[in-house]
């Protein structure tokens, strides 16, 4: 079973007209580090919720593992799919971070010991097994951040998909996230406009522009090119 995220000619307009996505065509291999990047309002994070059914496209296919993203086949690929918000408070709603780390997992339906092993994993993996029983509201925006990716990695999921994972981080929370998102040996896919973030942790870049595919190749090739990154309001690193 080869995770991979497959999006061929798919289009998408919201209800009031807007065309977010216009005929997007990319895969994303096994374990491959890439990042999405594009001014606002470029198809970003529509194009995210497309990878696991939160939206659907209106023309065009997206499979995830080979399986096209379909009514039949969501309880599968939100498996294998782990979304991070932008906003780890749209994800943190229990009141303290042990419960919220072990939502995803208690529905499910595993069992209770296979629930708090998976919870305490995840929290170790992102080092915040110390705060199990700390109260979510109470955390500093980067041990949010770390909290949100914990509920997502108990379920075990094969692909990390994230949503400005460093937006509104000081520098040492900053550096502490890369660091972690360096370790994780999964596919991941990164909306960003942390250029840093791109350069120093996503080998490979596609440029997303008024829903378009603008670009796709190595990511030092994409950052060197400075007329391509002013074209489409990107800064160089």
């Amino acid at each position: 079973m080869h995770h991979t995220i497959e999006v061929e000619g798919v289009s998408f307009s919201y209800p009031d007209g807007h065309q977010a996505l216009r005929d997007v065509t990319l895969r994303i291999g096994p374990d491959e580090k890439v990042a999405l990047v594009g001014p606002n309002g470029a198809g970003k994070s529509t194009l995210m919720l497309h990878l696991n059914g939160l939206l659907r496209a209106h023309a065009g296919t997206v499979r995830v593992g080979g399986l096209p993203v379909c009514d039949e086949n969501l309880g599968q690929i939100r498996a294998w799919v782990g979304l991070v918000f932008q906003s780890p408070d749209d994800q943190l709603f229990n009141p303290k971070v042990l419960d919220d780390v072990a939502f995803g997992p208690l529905h499910m339906g595993l069992p209770q010991d296979e629930v708090r092993r998976r919870s305490w994993e995840a929290l170790e993996a992102v080092g915040m097994a110390a705060y199990a029983d700390h109260l979510s509201h109470h955390l500093s925006l980067g041990e949010k951040k770390r909290v949100a990716i914990a509920t997502v990695l108990s379920m075990d999921p094969k692909i990390l998909v994230l949503d400005e994972p460093t937006s509104g981080l000081d520098p040492r929370a900053r550096r502490s996230l890369i660091r972690l998102l360096g370790e994780m040996q999964r596919t991941m896919l990164v909306a960003t406009h942390d250029m840093r973030l791109v350069a120093e942790l996503l080998p490979r870049t596609i440029v997303l522009d008024e829903g378009c595919v603008v670009a796709d190749g190595p990511t030092e090739a994409i950052l060197s090119n400075e007329k391509l990154l002013e074209a489409h309001g990107l800064e160089k690193p």
